[in-house]
């Protein structure tokens, strides 16, 4: 099993590549949005109309390294909303015109994730070499999802809500296989299970500069996680989200060749990556996710390395994705002796 990491321009100033060749053997891909392209996250290169004119550039020498290793690059076109360009020829001609250029440059990407049918089809159509993979923001839940969409993806990223469900992940393994498929998940997500509000958060972020360029109601908070562990409440939650310790991926290992790390807007991907090849962490729970919590229950932490044997019947268990309150006392269990004060 190996990493796919997302590419940033680091808080330290340490070019991004330094980090995929320390932990070389441990990388597969490296996953990049393209500038002012909107993406799963704030758009990259620009805020607010404010344009980084060095990020592309920057950009370029990165990716180039990377590949100079061997390593695979991934190109995001993961937005969840496009607006009236959805499936337009002005968005079929920006894809192709991006990818065009990438291979101008010889860095032509190996794989492009996308949350869009026709984007998948854009690429397939004009660069059937590239490996088109469908963005956990897809929400795949289902072997007829997968079926449905064969002829548009190469791969498919699981529902993160569903991937501590070890059988879940074995049938949709098991599917993949048997049709040249792949299976990918996101291992350090700190998004709550089956989060109502995720279709409108992944609508705001595929919007984000029109969002910026608004006056928005301060009143109202479009996080629910944030709204939720407001004033430390509900860590319970956060125990019962989606998030695979390093510490639990040996079980994963039949599954997946890559996994995929949260590290683009991460304020320390190289301890991120660090944790996970070394499938070990001594830290903070809260500090590992993406988004991260660490602020918001201090003084507080989630000592991971205080997770007792009994984990396990937790993290998979069947029961969590409808639980609510205490359910059975098992999550409270393990939540008294990893939730303490620092």
């Amino acid at each position: 099993m190996k990493f796919a990491i997302g590419y940033r321009q680091t808080e330290s100033g340490e070019p991004f590549w330094n980090i995929v060749s320390d932990y070389r053997d441990a990388v597969a891909e490296v996953y990049f949005p393209w500038p002012g392209l909107p993406t799963g996250r704030p758009a990259f290169g620009s805020s607010r109309g404010a344009r980084d004119w060095s990020a592309q550039a920057e950009l370029e020498e990165e990716i180039a390294a990377v590949r100079s290793m061997g390593v695979k690059l991934d190109l995001l076109f993961n937005a969840n909303c496009y607006g009236g360009r959805a499936a337009g020829e002005d968005l079929r001609r920006e894809v192709e015109s991006v990818l065009a250029y990438l291979e101008e440059l010889e860095l032509l990407p190996e794989i492009v994730t996308t949350a869009s049918p026709f984007v998948a089809w854009t690429v397939k159509t004009a660069f059937p070499s590239i490996e088109t993979r469908a963005s956990v923001n897809m929400r795949i839940d289902s072997v007829s999802a997968m079926e449905s969409l064969s002829d548009l993806f190469d791969s498919f990223h699981i529902r993160r809500d569903l991937q501590r469900d070890l059988d879940s992940v074995a049938k949709y393994h098991a599917w993949c296989v048997a049709h040249g498929k792949k299976l990918c998940m996101l291992v350090n997500s700190g998004c709550l299970r089956c989060c109502p509000f995720q279709t409108f958060h992944d609508n705001l972020l595929g919007h984000d500069e029109e969002v910026a360029a608004h006056a928005n109601v301060k009143e109202f908070q479009p996080h629910l996680c944030r709204k939720l562990y407001a004033d430390r409440k509900n860590p319970l939650a956060f125990l019962r989200s989606t998030w695979i310790r390093p510490e639990d991926l040996a079980e994963y290992e039949p599954y997946f060749e890559v996994v995929k790390l949260a590290t683009r807007t991460h304020p320390n991907p190289r301890m991120v990556l660090g944790a996970y090849a070394s499938r070990k962490f001594f830290g903070n729970l809260f500090d590992l996710t993406e988004p991260g919590f660490a602020g918001t229950f201090a003084p507080y932490v989630m000592d991971n390395s205080r997770f007792p044997t009994e984990w396990k019947q937790v993290l998979h268990c069947k029961e969590m994705r409808d639980c609510t309150k205490e359910g059975c006392g098992k999550c409270s269990e393990i939540l008294e002796q990893v939730f303490q004060q620092w």
